[in-house]
């Protein structure tokens, strides 16, 4: 079984000026844990719920909130973002997207199309869902544990 079958298709995208705010707001409209970052309709990175915790102030909100916490998100995304893009195709097995996501110890990857357009998002909770489903049917192979360093 390929990517395309368990990706999800509607992907945020915010562009590399897009404010902490904007994509905080995004990912509580919308659920989601990962944006696309994009620059002249390429993607050229990704910014997660993780990167926007650990860059915006803990007291938004609290009492103790000062001008400068409330600042943090303003901050624009090219600040905070991965740029080292790890990403599939539609045709990647899923046990190779599994194991490119244990390597390179990420949560989720890109899936692009040939002219690097992102047409998708495959994340380990999207592999973990797979893997229930196929493993109860005895349809996986097995994904090889990570050797202890």
């Amino acid at each position: 079984m390929n990517v395309d079958s368990i990706m999800t298709r509607h992907v945020l995208a915010v562009s590399m000026d897009s404010t902490l705010r904007q994509v905080r707001d995004l990912f509580a409209d919308h659920g989601f844990h990962h944006a696309i970052v994009t620059e002249h309709h390429r993607v050229v990175g990704i910014v997660s719920d993780r990167d926007l915790l650990a860059n915006i102030s803990p007291f938004l909100g609290k009492p103790s909130e000062r001008s400068v916490d409330a600042a943090s998100l303003d901050r624009k995304v090219h600040q905070i973002m991965s740029r080292h893009l790890v990403s599939v195709t539609p045709e990647t097995p899923v046990t190779d997207a599994a194991r490119t996501i244990l390597e390179h110890r990420i949560s989720c990857l890109p899936v692009l199309d040939a002219q690097g357009g992102c047409v998708g998002i495959v994340t380990w909770r999207d592999v973990l869902r797979w893997v229930i489903k196929e493993g109860a049917s005895g349809h996986v192979d097995a994904i090889p544990r990570e050797k202890a360093a």
